[in-house]
C-alpha cells in the first residue's frame, strides 16, 4: 500500500505541468510538493537515485523517481507520434527511356565487363538501347566496390589500406581513386541531407576539440543532440577562445528548424557570448538554459560529446591530420555517424533512425547516393 501511495503520488506529480524539469536524459529535477526547493533524480548503472529524504535514508523507491519514470514514459510515447517518419528507399531504376521518355520499355539482357554486370534495356518506342545505374553513371566500377570503398574508410581504414581490401574483392584501384569516390559522394550527400530536418530533441551539446590541418592546429566546433545523438552542425576554426561559436549555433537551428530548451556547454566563453546573442530571449519560457559549469559525472557533464570527440579524434589518428580545412572526411564522417553507423547507446539504431529519417536498404551508402542524385538531377 505505502508503494502504491508513491506511486500515485508520483503520478499526480508527473500530470501537473512545470514540476519536472528534464536536465538531461539521465538527470532531471523534481519540484517539493510543499515548495521547499527541488530533488535531483539521476540515472545511474545501478538504477535511478533521487536526492530525497525517502530515498536517502530509506532506500526506496520514492514518489519522485515514479514521476521521472512515469513523465519519461508519456514523454516517449508523445515522441512516437510527433516522428512523421521520413522513409528513404532504394532506387532499383527508373520506369521511362532516358532518351524519348517513353514508359514501353523491356529490360533486354545485362552488359558484362570486368568491373561488374550492368542491366540493359531496350524502348519499345525509339527502339534505343540504354543503361541505368543511378549515381554511378560513366563509373568504371560497379556501385557495390564504391559503397564498400565509404565503408571501408569511414569505418576506420586509411586510404592506402582500403585499396588493399578492395584488391581482395577484386577491385583493382588506386588510394587517389579511392580519395577521389569519397570527395565526389559526399559532396553529392551533403547537398542532400542539408534539406533533411531531423526530428530532434530539447537538449543540445556543444564541444570542441583540435584537428590538425596540413600541420597547423585548428578547432573542430561540434553540435549534437542529447537524445538521438544527431551530429547536428560542425565547422572549423583557427583559434579557440576567439572564435565566434553564433554560427555553429545558427547552423543548428536551420538544420533542424528549432531552439534547444537546454544547451550544454563547457566554460569556454566563446559559448556564452555566442548563446545570449542567438538563443537568450526575454521571455523566460521561451528562454533557452544553459548549462556551462560541467562536471564528470552527475547531471551536469558533457560525456556523450567527449565520446563524439573520441570517434572524431580515432578516425584523424588513422589520417595523420587533415590535408585541408574543408576536407570531406569530417562532413563524409559526419553523414556515416548520423546515417550509417549504429550506435550501442541507441540500442543499434542510428541517430538518423532515432530521428525518425528510416534509410532502408541494406546498403545505406547506395540508398543516400541514389536519392542525392534522383534528388539533384530534379532540382
Amino acid at each position: 500500500m505505502i508503494m502504491d501511495g508513491r506511486r500515485q503520488k508520483g503520478q499526480e506529480i508527473a500530470q501537473h505541468k512545470g514540476q519536472i524539469k528534464r536536465i538531461s536524459e539521465e538527470a532531471y529535477k523534481v519540484k517539493s510538493q510543499n515548495g521547499n526547493g527541488t530533488y535531483d533524480v539521476l540515472r545511474t548503472e545501478s538504477g535511478w537515485m533521487c536526492s530525497c529524504p525517502d530515498h536517502t535514508y530509506r532506500d526506496v523507491k520514492c514518489k519522485h523517481i515514479w514521476a521521472v519514470e512515469l513523465s519519461t514514459a508519456i514523454r516517449q510515447r508523445v515522441e512516437v507520434a510527433r516522428l512523421s517518419n521520413q522513409v528513404i528507399e532504394p532506387i532499383a531504376g527508373l520506369s521511362n527511356c532516358i532518351y524519348c521518355g517513353s514508359d514501353d520499355i523491356l529490360r533486354d539482357g545485362v552488359r558484362h565487363n570486368k568491373h561488374g554486370d550492368i542491366q540493359k534495356y531496350v524502348c519499345r518506342r525509339c527502339g534505343k538501347y540504354f543503361t541505368i545505374n543511378i549515381g554511378f553513371e560513366k563509373m568504371k566500377h560497379n556501385p557495390k566496390a564504391i559503397t564498400s570503398a565509404m565503408q571501408l574508410y569511414f569505418s576506420g581504414e586509411s586510404l592506402r589500406n582500403t585499396m588493399r581490401s578492395l584488391r581482395l574483392l577484386g577491385v583493382q584501384v588506386s588510394h587517389q581513386t579511392v580519395y577521389n569516390w569519397i570527395s565526389k559522394y559526399v559532396s553529392l550527400m551533403k547537398e542532400y541531407v542539408e534539406k533533411i530536418t531531423p526530428n530532434v530533441g530539447d537538449t543540445w551539446r556543444a564541444d570542441e576539440l583540435y584537428v590538425k590541418v596540413k600541420g597547423d592546429m585548428k578547432y573542430l566546433f561540434a553540435l549534437m543532440d542529447d537524445e538521438t545523438r544527431f551530429w547536428i552542425a560542425q565547422e572549423v576554426a583557427d583559434t579557440k577562445h576567439r572564435h565566434d561559436a553564433g554560427r555553429l549555433f545558427r547552423m543548428g537551428k536551420e538544420a533542424t528548424g528549432k531552439t534547444p530548451k537546454t544547451l550544454i556547454t563547457d566554460g569556454l566563453a566563446a559559448y556564452q557570448l555566442a548563446y545570449k546573442r542567438e538563443f537568450w530571449t526575454r521571455e523566460k519560457a521561451t528562454r533557452t538554459e544553459h548549462i556551462r559549469d560541467i562536471h564528470i559525472s552527475g547531471d551536469k557533464n558533457n560525456n556523450k560529446m567527449e565520446r563524439l570527440n573520441g570517434e572524431i579524434r580515432d578516425r584523424e589518428k588513422v589520417l595523420r591530420g587533415l590535408k585541408r580545412r574543408d576536407s570531406p572526411v569530417l562532413t563524409g564522417y559526419q553523414i556515416y555517424h548520423n546515417y550509417v553507423r549504429p550506435h550501442e547507446g541507441l540500442k543499434g539504431k542510428t541517430p538518423a533512425d532515432a530521428c525518425g529519417i528510416k534509410i532502408k536498404g541494406d546498403n545505406k551508402w547506395l540508398t543516400l547516393i541514389q536519392n542525392a542524385t534522383q534528388d539533384r538531377d530534379k532540382g
